[in-house]
């Protein structure tokens, strides 16, 4: 196997291996032709003292073989012990299989790292198939919070780490522009447009909305119609006041995610479902009618519900069990309005007819119930040719050294996302939004973000890439000739000797790095942004762990003054740590600096 073209990553490469010895074994044994190696994995052993690596190969395929586990894989370990990649193998258990590789694999992994730069990580896995990834879609009724900003984040490295796996992504915002808030909002404005004409509203009823910001939407109104909107019944000033509500509302909305760099491809109006000549609600109810989908019908009172409160009429349903709902769904209002979901699945069925087969949507937690239903339309419109996955972020608890955070005058009643990002910063607000799994709840302390200690980790990680270029720099008296550009560089250190490296801290930062084309196409199959931003606090920690020791002991530091060649090599390592927390960090979208103030 020693000529076989090698895949552009060590665990792929292994990989490789394993199923070509797995094919040959189903051929020869006649247990299968075309035997199904999707199943068969290599990853990290659980207790890195098991080796390097770890394959299930005999696990998965020994029914197919009509075998034991455990003979199974002794078969694929004899086949894997004459491999040149390969120092032992070792079949644990019922039949997991062990590997431990040659030291040569691990430098030539740094080899490739510097060879790739930017590019090492990067995974054609998605094979330019086109995602939806559509996040944030918060209400324009005001201006965003830090939930907000949880999903946004979220959304944004999703769709960031989507496309450097290969796929082909759209951003969408789904403006929420149609129903009963944005008429709220509406009502709220007017009474600050009476407000800016010098008019005294009073305390604002309860059922609006009370904060500062829509001070100046009245204030616009009034510049724009002086006091004719006074004059028109509310049927005629309402659509006037809501749409520049909303105009202003997701301008400031679009400017709060800018201070995050966070900018969407397409943002989609609920409004035009209905309004853009032609009903694309009404039409997907019928086309859903037309397969048997949609019927009048009764619905039982929903459980918990008062038998008073409940309304015993015929209404339009989708028969949402059909497709594994717990319930039939309706689909329109008893004033004849379509309900919200009527319009979700109008709105999902046009991203399916815009040609999107993947669908990813971000949700907050308040949304958890309403997955199954919306799942259910999908397969209905698409008759199973979409497939949806909800990520729910779970709510932010905001707190300043421990004691939550008071809420802002500006709101009324919450801490707007913007004060957060003043405060401490887009790069901390990014990386420990990201710091967490989406779907476990989130203590964001702003006196911790902005600590320089290793309990901060965007502060660590950040510190890992300053750190490795203060190593560049005080390495230039050595090494003279060493590129200040990071691609010059990486081609310059990529001749170094670096098979020196032997250091059991050195071969654990070789095998960090060999990790993260994995990490990534793991994170991007799983949708979980959050695996890289723990990979790289394990990669950072292990960076900052060797310069430690270098100091105790002299000779593992970076720079050797009297061997040229082992301060090439490290900085060969130092380069490649350098390379991947930049690449992992612009895949979270926060900035690697060179040097920190």
């Amino acid at each position: 196997m020693a000529d076989q073209a090698s895949p552009p990553h060590l665990f792929a490469n292994v990989l490789v291996r394993v199923h070509a010895i797995c094919g040959a074994l189903a051929t020869e044994g006649g247990w299968s032709a075309a035997v199904d190696l999707s199943r068969v994995v290599v990853e990290p052993p659980r207790d890195p003292a098991h080796g390097d690596m770890a394959t299930n190969a005999a696990m998965v395929l020994a029914r197919e073989a009509k075998t034991k586990p455990r003979d199974l894989a002794e078969q694929i370990a004899a086949r894997l012990r004459a491999d040149d990649l390969i120092a032992s193998v070792n079949v644990a258990g019922p039949g997991f299989i062990n590997l431990t590789l040659k030291a040569s694999a691990w430098s030539d992994a740094l080899r490739t790292v510097l060879r790739e730069g930017s590019s090492y990580g990067r995974s054609a896995m998605g094979a330019d198939e086109k995602v939806n990834v559509e996040y944030v879609s918060a209400n324009p009724t005001g201006p965003m919070h830090v939930g907000h900003g949880r999903g946004a984040v979220f959304g944004d490295a999703l769709a960031n780490l989507l496309i450097f796996a290969g796929y082909d992504v759209v951003r969408e915002y789904y403006v929420n522009d149609a129903g009963a808030q944005v008429d709220v909002l509406a009502r709220s404005a007017y009474l600050r447009y009476r407000e800016a004409l010098g008019k005294n509203i009073g305390e604002i009823p309860e059922g609006l909305y009370p904060g500062d910001y829509l001070k100046p939407v009245g204030q616009a109104l009034a510049a724009a119609y002086g006091d004719k909107l006074l004059k028109m019944p509310e049927a005629e000033w309402l659509p006037i006041v809501r749409a520049k509500a909303i105009a202003m509302m997701m301008d400031e909305i679009k400017g709060d995610l800018a201070a995050l760099n966070i900018r969407h491809d397409v943002f989609f109006s609920e409004r035009s479902l209905i309004e853009g000549g032609t009903d694309q609600v009404a039409a997907t109810i019928a086309f859903l009618r037309g397969k048997g989908d949609v019927y009048e019908g009764r619905l039982p009172p929903p459980k918990g519900t008062p038998v008073e409160d409940y309304e015993d009429r015929e209404q339009t349903l989708f028969r949402a069990t059909a497709y594994g709902d717990d319930v039939d769904r309706p689909l329109k209002k008893s004033d004849g309005g379509y309900t919200y979901f009527a319009s979700d699945i109008a709105y999902h069925k046009n991203k399916f007819d815009r040609g999107f087969h993947n669908l990813v949507d971000v949700w907050g937690a308040d949304h958890g119930g309403y997955i199954k239903r919306v799942e259910a339309a999908i397969r209905a419109v698409t008759s199973g040719q979409a497939a949806l996955d909800v990520k729910v972020v779970q709510l932010v608890r905001l707190l300043r050294s421990g004691e939550p955070v008071k809420m802002s005058k500006r709101s009324g009643d919450f801490v707007t996302l913007r004060e957060v990002v003043d405060e401490v910063g887009k790069d901390a607000v990014r990386f420990m939004m990201l710091y967490r799994k989406n779907d476990a709840v989130l203590d964001f302390d702003l006196a911790k973000v902005i600590e320089q200690s290793r309990e901060n980790p965007v502060f660590y990680v950040q510190y890992g890439h300053a750190r490795g270029h203060s190593v560049f720099r005080n390495a230039r008296e050595l090494v003279p000739d060493l590129p200040e550009d990071a691609g010059a560089r990486a081609a310059f250190l990529a001749e170094a000797a670096v098979e020196r490296l032997t250091d059991p801290a050195e071969l654990d930062l070789l095998r960090r790095l060999a990790l993260y084309p994995r990490t990534v196409e793991a994170a991007a199959a799983a949708h979980e942004p959050h695996r890289i931003a723990f990979y790289l606090y394990d990669l950072a920690s292990e960076f900052h762990a060797l310069w430690t020791r270098g100091r105790d002991l002299p000779y593992l530091r970076f720079i050797i003054n009297n061997d040229a060649g082992m301060t090439k090599a490290r900085l060969a390592l130092v380069q490649g740590v350098v390379s991947v927390l930049a690449s992992g960090l612009a895949v979270l979208g926060v900035h690697a600096p060179d040097e920190m103030r």
